[in-house]
């Protein structure tokens, strides 16, 4: 699992980073696989795309205060941007990272 020191340098680690909180076993967050997958390649070279799986990470979850899944967080420059939990859009996830790039 990831503590929150290695955390803090993940968001740090590109100028604008993606940060996505899912679990297996959660519907929503299945369904969201492919559009993360895809949004990654689309952000590739541009921005950085993480992804934790609460169960594995529930101490960086709670620090986080994510309370439903899948929560999508957007930093730049370390700082925390833009939050949403719930399904989205391809172009609605890209398109919200690029807005900080």
């Amino acid at each position: 699992h990831t503590d929150m020191a290695t955390y803090s340098e993940i968001i740090t680690s590109a100028p604008v980073v993606l940060v996505e909180f899912y679990a297996d076993w959660c519907p929503h967050c299945r369904r969201m696989m492919p559009v993360v997958k895809e949004a990654k390649g689309e952000l590739e070279g541009r921005a950085d795309v993480y992804q934790f799986e609460i169960d594995a990470n529930q101490e960086l979850a709670q620090q986080n205060d994510v309370e439903t899944i899948p929560t999508f967080i957007v930093y730049k420059d370390g700082q925390e941007q833009w939050r949403y939990s719930g399904e989205v859009t391809l172009r609605q996830l890209v398109g919200k990272v690029e807005e900080y790039l």
